[in-house]
């Protein structure tokens, strides 16, 4: 009896600890906001957000006639003054845990991102695993307001396009929240974000019509990179300086690198499979000097070369140093730029020296900027080809023209 009664008190006990989801909110009580865009227009934010429309997405098998996100937006002084103010407009609390993507509008950039990063770091709601990305020339509210073919919800859309362009083409990047924080406040390495373009009308792009099309009326495209220098926008890179910064970086998973053939009539690709960047800087005779070297492997994936024998070592080893140097032209096209018209060390060549002489670096930090403008860099390039694929000439070297 004793026993029995003892086991009950100790699990009316228990039953205290158990306190359940005190702070619990009910999925249809929420509104999943998918994408945010922040604007500055004057001293107001413009925020901007990207919201799943759960009737439509559950009845697309049955052909819903609404579109599968909405879009609200507010105004304010501060970024969670505008968010709050979203309520008057939004019938449900918008729940950011699942934020895709955020999109930082082009003026906002230019003025500084400091204050926004602030308010993301700070919510205890979101995640860190959303992209970044800078409307190029546009706002960021005109970016989330474009409807996407084939995936149904564009801020999903934009992630995965972001994801397998910087796996198969290079000049494109994923950021995260924790990532871009910690490139803004390391010494001697500035921060650059993927660029993303409206490509046709930004009021064609809205409607639903746009997704009716073979060809869309409005696409969203990623162009380029976003030059910082602090935490403000300051340039651009374009694609060829792009994949040359990444190079560097050692960020190409894979892409392709279109050369001239050896005698000049046409072109030919070649699928580049693994790449190995190693950059490094050091002091010599009192001044900074930097040298970039890339190992890389590919295929011969295409050959519009005619009369090229690819059977021969000698016409693998040409291809392969006419690869190198559109390899080496790259880095160098994106040294030129950052260090001649930005003044801006993308590549991160300030943290390498604080890194290997710490003593040198705490005297000239405050100077990096002029000294990365005057600092010699050496690039050298090695790749391989490993192979040519299932044929070894072209069919081209076969046709004869009467």
């Amino acid at each position: 009896m004793y026993r029995r009664f003892l086991k009950m008190v100790i699990s009316l006990i228990l039953c205290t600890l158990l306190t359940g989801c005190w702070n619990r909110i009910e999925l249809n009580e929420l509104a999943i906001g998918i994408g945010m865009g922040i604007d500055k227009s004057d001293d107001q934010y413009t925020v901007t957000f990207q919201v799943v429309n759960p009737g439509e997405i559950a009845a697309k098998a049955g052909g819903g006639s609404k579109t599968p996100v909405i879009v609200y937006k507010s105004t304010g002084k501060t970024l969670l003054e505008a968010i709050r103010r979203m309520t008057t407009t939004a019938p449900r609390k918008i729940y950011a845990a699942h934020l895709r993507m955020v999109i930082l509008g082009d003026e906002l950039a230019k003025e500084g991102i400091s204050e926004v990063l602030d308010l993301l770091s700070r919510d205890q709601e979101l995640r860190t695993d959303f992209y970044f990305a800078v409307a190029k020339d546009a706002r960021a509210e005109d970016v989330l307001k474009v409807l996407t073919p084939l995936e149904d919800i564009p801020s999903n859309k934009l992630f995965s396009s972001l994801e397998t362009s910087e796996e198969a083409w290079a000049p494109s990047a994923t950021l995260t929240l924790d990532q871009l924080i910690e490139e803004l406040v390391s010494d001697g390495k500035e921060v650059k974000l993927t660029g993303i373009r409206i490509d046709g009308d930004v009021q064609a792009g809205k409607s639903k019509q746009n997704l009716e099309q073979i060809e869309p009326l409005t696409q969203l495209q990623y162009q380029g990179l976003a030059v910082f220098k602090g935490d403000k926008l300051i340039g651009w890179l374009n694609e060829f300086e792009s994949k040359g910064l990444h190079y560097a970086l050692d960020k190409v998973k894979s892409t392709i690198v279109t050369i001239s053939c050896p005698k000049e009539e046409g072109n030919a690709g070649i699928e580049i499979l693994e790449t190995k960047a190693d950059l490094v800087a050091g002091i010599k005779d009192g001044k900074p000097q930097g040298n970039i070297k890339v190992q890389a492997e590919g295929n011969v994936a295409e050959i519009g070369c005619k009369g090229l024998d690819l059977t021969k070592s000698k016409k693998i080893a040409e291809l392969e140093k006419r690869t190198e140097k559109k390899i080496k032209d790259k880095i160098n096209a994106a040294l030129k730029v950052t260090q001649n018209k930005y003044e801006s060390d993308l590549f991160g060549f300030g943290e390498a020296i604080h890194r290997s002489n710490p003593e040198y670096w705490k005297k000239n930090k405050d100077n990096w900027n002029q000294l990365f403008t005057e600092m010699p860099v050496k690039v050298d390039i090695d790749l391989k080809i490993r192979r040519t694929g299932t044929i070894a000439n072209s069919p081209i070297n076969e046709i004869t023209v009467d």
